[in-house]
């Protein structure tokens, strides 16, 4: 007979045990889940175990559901059934579940962040009620793709007045560049500025800067990330990749002060970035790919209220 319940925060070995036997065999390249790497996905993008739940046949765990919460919603980060299990309706009565405590205890929104080739995964929400929002585009740009006029530009200063700086989460924050409210444009969960702030240690960046204001920035973290944790940064093993975690111009340029910055991360010697879950509203396609930048797989948002 089977069985549901939602975690405590004493249940972190058994969430790791049920996504290592019920995800791993549908990701056999991904490297098993371990405690450490789950209590980074509880302070990076807010997992809360008391908004996860396992299924078990026996003692056994069939079934796990991974669930974020923050004031803005709940994200569905991970669902999965074995796959001796599947088909059972063990998926949607954990999606059931998890709405029925959400619709009293709140957030009103619950998202979740679909791989566009996973087609069980897309037919599991929106039988489940999810309605498909927007696709989030993954973008490469590769060492081939650089090209442009302000690549060219001098190292350090694009022209006269303003130049290129480092910078920090904290740096954008403290001006005011960083979750500043309703302006902001909309970004995916482990991009948000929620997660920029937690992961803070973890990620570079570079401005253009004149003497009163940042006028565009990058902020990237080298490796790249994997399964939404940052991989190992270190000189040894980065290999040249990077994923960025937020690009942004404050000046309408048609690019340049970007590519600026893109010019100089190929000179400290990245030869390739990533640029994950792009929304369609954060930046645009056509300045992506003016950029260099190319398409390559996305995500499925697809968006419930509690019930």
């Amino acid at each position: 007979m089977s069985a549901y319940r939602f975690c405590r925060t004493d249940d972190i070995a058994l969430l790791v045990d049920a996504l290592n036997r019920c995800w791993s065999p549908y990701f056999p390249d991904e490297p098993p889940l371990t405690p450490a790497a789950f209590k980074r996905s509880i302070r990076g993008l807010q997992v809360w175990c008391s908004s996860c739940m396992v299924a078990f046949e026996g003692s056994d765990p069939i079934g796990v559901l991974i669930g974020a919460k923050r004031p803005s919603g709940t994200l569905i980060h991970k669902i999965a059934v074995h796959p001796n299990h599947r088909r059972l309706g063990h998926g949607r009565h954990l999606l059931a579940s998890l709405g029925s405590k959400l619709a009293i205890l709140g957030p009103p929104r619950i998202v979740a962040e679909v791989p566009e080739g996973l087609a069980p995964a897309c037919k599991l929400f929106s039988a489940s009620g999810y309605v498909r929002e927007t696709l989030l585009t993954d973008y490469v740009l590769a060492e081939a793709g650089v090209g442009g006029s302000a690549g060219a530009k001098p190292p350090g200063l694009l022209n006269a007045g303003r130049f290129v700086i480092p910078v920090t989460v904290d740096d954008l924050a403290a001006n005011g560049l960083l979750g500043t409210g309703g302006d902001d444009p909309p970004v995916c969960w482990t991009r948000s500025v929620e997660t920029l702030t937690a992961r803070k240690d973890e990620i570079a960046g570079l401005a253009v800067a004149s003497d009163d204001r940042i006028e565009a920035y990058v902020l990237y973290v080298r490796g790249g990330v994997d399964g939404d944790e940052p991989r190992d940064a270190s000189r040894a093993s980065w290999g040249g990749a990077a994923a960025i975690v937020s690009l942004r111009s404050l000046i309408d340029d048609g690019g340049a002060r970007l590519e600026h910055l893109l010019a100089r991360l190929r000179a400290q010697g990245v030869s390739t970035l990533w640029f994950p879950k792009v929304h369609p509203a954060e930046i645009s396609r056509e300045l992506l790919e003016t950029l260099g930048f190319r398409a390559a797989g996305g995500h499925l948002l697809y968006a419930a209220t509690p019930r």
